[in-house]
C-alpha cells in the first residue's frame, strides 16, 4: 500500500520450486504428453509427482515476503513467459498449459486475498484459428475464477504468428469480450539465430513482439469489432514511440478505453518517458515481482523492482491523483477480478 491506497499489480508471474519444471524435460525429452499431476480427476505417469505440498508452500510464502516488501496488496500473477515454451512439438503444448494453470491455481488458493490468476494458454502459431485455446481458457474461469489471459504475439519464436489483428484471433478476443475478461500481451521467447551471443536473449524477444503488438492493435480495426475487449500490453508496450503525438506513423485515434500498459520498467528515464508518452490514464502498475527486477539500485541500494515509491514518491510529477490511477483506478477498471480484493 501507498499511503492510503491499495496497490494492485497487473504484470506478475508464478512462483514455484525449480523441481516442478521438471515436468517440460521429460515430456520434451520423451516426446510424449504427460498429465499434470494436480489437475482433479487425472492420473498416470509423470515426473513430478515427487514434489511435495510444502515445497510449493514454500515457494508462495517466499513471493508474499517479496511483494510485502515491496509495498504491493494483491497480484494477477501469470504463467512465466520465456518458460511458456510456444516452441515445443505441438503435441506438448496443451499438457504442459494445463500443468501450469494447476499450478497458478493452486498459488491462488494458498492466499486467495493476495493472488489472482492469469491463465497461460495452449497457442499454436500454426493453427487455423485460436479455438483450440477456448476449452482452457472456459477451464480457467470456471473452473478457477482466473482474471485475465495472456498471449504471446510470436509463441514459436519465429516470427510467423499472423498478427494481432488476423482472424486468427477473433475466437480468442470474442470469448474475452463475452467474458469481460482482459488479455496480457507478453512476449515469450525469440529464436532469430542472429541473438544467441546475447544472453537470456528472450528479453529481446519482449521488446521487439510488445511493441509491435500495440502498432498492430492501435492500427488495426481490432477494437471497432471488439469494442469492449481490453488489453494490457506489459512493459510499457516494450518501446517508446520515437514520433510525436500527432505524427501520422502513430494511430491516430482514441484507444483509451481498450489498450493499457503496465508500468514495469527499471530503468527510470524509461519508465518516466512511457508513463508521460502512454498517459496515466493507460498506464497500470506492474512490477514483475519477484523476476527481472533484482538488480540494485546503486543510489538507494534497493532492488530496481521496488516500484512503489518510485512512482509515488520518487516521481514528484505525478500527481495524488495520478498516483491513485496508476496503483488503483486503473488496474480495477480493466481487470474486474480485483473487485473485492482488500
Amino acid at each position: 500500500m501507498f499511503e492510503d491506497i491499495t496497490v494492485l499489480d497487473v504484470h506478475s508471474h508464478l512462483s514455484v520450486p525449480q523441481a516442478a519444471n521438471a515436468l517440460a524435460l521429460a515430456m520434451m525429452a520423451s516426446n510424449t504428453p504427460l498429465p499434470s499431476p494436480l489437475r482433479q480427476g487425472r492420473s498416470g505417469h509423470n515426473f513430478v509427482a515427487k514434489v511435495p505440498p510444502e515445497d510449493f508452500q514454500a515457494a508462495a510464502e517466499a513471493h508474499v515476503a517479496y511483494i510485502d516488501e515491496r509495498h504491493i496488496d494483491v497480484q494477477l500473477i501469470g504463467p512465466r513467459p520465456f518458460m511458456m515454451l510456444g516452441w515445443m512439438e505441438s503435441h506438448l503444448i496443451a499438457p504442459w498449459t494445463e500443468y501450469v494453470n494447476d499450478m497458478i491455481h493452486q498459488q491462488c488458493k494458498l492466499y486467495p486475498d493476495r493472488f489472482i490468476g492469469a491463465c497461460q494458454l495452449p497457442q499454436r502459431w500454426d493453427a487455423k484459428d485460436l479455438s483450440h485455446c477456448l476449452a482452457e481458457l472456459n477451464h480457467c474461469v470456471e473452473e478457477y475464477s482466473f482474471g485475465a489471459a495472456y498471449v504471446s504475439p510470436d509463441p514459436s519464436g519465429h516470427r510467423r504468428t499472423p498478427g494481432m489483428h488476423e482472424p486468427y484471433w477473433y475466437p480468442l478476443y470474442e470469448r474475452c469480450e463475452e467474458l469481460d475478461l482482459p488479455v496480457v500481451v507478453h512476449g515469450t521467447t525469440s529464436l532469430d539465430e542472429r541473438l544467441r551471443l546475447i544472453p537470456h536473449n528472450y528479453q529481446l524477444g519482449f521488446v521487439s513482439e510488445q511493441y509491435y503488438a500495440t502498432q498492430i492493435l492501435g492500427h488495426s480495426d481490432v477494437f471497432d469489432r471488439f469494442p469492449q475487449l481490453r488489453v494490457i500490453v506489459c512493459h510499457l508496450g516494450g518501446a517508446l514511440n520515437r514520433f510525436i503525438p500527432t505524427d501520422f506513423h502513430l494511430p491516430q485515434r482514441d484507444l483509451s478505453r481498450n489498450l493499457f500498459f503496465d508500468s514495469c520498467g527499471y530503468d527510470l528515464n524509461f519508465l518516466e518517458a512511457g508513463i508521460r508518452q502512454r498517459g496515466v490514464d493507460q498506464v497500470c502498475f506492474g512490477a514483475e515481482a519477484p523476476g527481472s527486477g533484482g538488480a540494485i539500485r546503486p543510489e538507494t541500494g534497493r532492488p530496481c523492482d521496488d516500484l512503489v515509491p518510485v512512482i509515488g514518491e520518487q516521481f514528484e510529477w505525478l500527481s495524488r491523483e495520478d498516483r491513485q490511477k496508476i496503483f488503483y483506478d486503473n488496474p480495477l477498471r480493466v481487470c474486474p477480478a480485483f473487485a473485492g480484493r482488500p
